[in-house]
């Protein structure tokens, strides 16, 4: 109703350039956030899509800048039609993007194998850096693995460097039945999404019991949280190479090698008790006095100034007591 075709008939060239900027801008816009809250590529081509058109809130804002004189009555009418229109057009893009989008998913698998009927001594889901790294110790004892992952593009380049990756979604029963986690000795999770962790790791442990569950933890309260799910090992991803890390700026300033190990091994024993207090009250603040930080304890202050100064609570402090008359 608030179209004027009149005004689209007169302006049509405006109108026409100013929905497929505004439409390719916005869409733009969405796909950036979708990547960068790491959407695939399909998913956040399908989001900017969908989101592309303009918001009805726009003829409030344009019939509110009409009365305030920031726009004229023409300027409104071109711009409304502008959102109307990509509106309007909105649902055959999407059908038309989706045709293309499910063309590339299906060309872009192409040379990869999905998981199915596979089989190995341990199942590794995830092949990034951490899983690649870990794999390496498998592979070097000749360990029969199997490897799962949903980037494509990962398995790809994985395939250029001697490796075979399966296409499969750990977070899917059938996925790990295919990938030969009923029979595997060890199932190790080795992504960087710890709510998907979460939930490979509560699969596995109900489904595959006589598999040794080994997760990849993304930070701190996500070890509490696969604590709790009771798997056989876990390790944060940067912990030990930050341990590591600080043993040697330590070296660097000229400590002795094995004061250094020493050091490095306190931390770890300090964190070790840190986290099994944390793990007791269920609480990721509960260990933080075992924290060393950089700056001094608070000093409690008093409400109300002593009388007196304190005494001391040993012999010797009740001995002075005594001979001053206290009781």
């Amino acid at each position: 109703m608030a179209l004027d075709l009149s005004v689209v008939a007169r302006n049509w060239p405006l109108i026409a350039t100013g929905v497929v900027a505004m439409m390719a801008v916005k869409g733009l816009c969405v796909y950036a956030v979708a990547r960068f809250t790491r959407s695939s590529h399909a998913d956040a081509l399908d989001r900017a899509v969908l989101m592309a058109q303009g918001g009805e809130f726009a003829f409030v804002l344009f019939a509110a800048a009409q009365v305030a004189g920031v726009i004229d009555a023409p300027a409104n009418a071109n711009l409304t039609a502008i959102v109307v229109l990509s509106m309007a057009l909105t649902p055959l893009v999407v059908l038309l993007a989706r045709n293309f989008i499910r063309r590339d998913a299906e060309q872009s698998m192409d040379g990869i194998d999905e998981a199915d009927g596979l089989g190995g001594s341990v199942l590794i889901i995830g092949f990034g850096r951490f899983g690649q790294v870990m794999s390496q110790a498998l592979l070097a004892r000749d360990v029969d693995v199997t490897i799962i992952d949903t980037d494509i593009e990962m398995i790809r380049s994985a395939g250029e460097f001697g490796f075979k990756v399966y296409y499969g979604d750990g977070r899917r029963l059938d996925v790990l039945h295919a990938s030969g986690a009923g029979t595997a000795r060890a199932i190790a999770v080795c992504i960087d999404n710890h709510v998907a962790a979460n939930q490979i790791a509560e699969l596995c442990r109900g489904q595959f019991p006589q598999a040794k569950l080994l997760v990849r933890a993304f930070d701190r309260e996500h070890a509490l949280e696969l604590v709790a799910l009771d798997v056989d090992y876990h390790i944060r991803e940067t912990f030990e190479s930050a341990v590591r890390f600080g043993q040697a700026a330590l070296e660097a300033l000229d400590v002795e090698a094995d004061e250094a190990a020493r050091v490095s091994e306190e931390v770890r024993r300090l964190d070790a008790e840190r986290f099994s207090l944390e793990v007791a009250a269920g609480d990721v603040r509960a260990g933080r006095p075992l924290i060393i930080g950089n700056t001094a304890p608070a000093t409690p202050t008093p409400f109300t100034t002593p009388r007196r100064e304190s005494q001391r609570l040993d012999r010797g402090g009740e001995d002075a007591a005594a001979e001053q008359g206290g009781g």
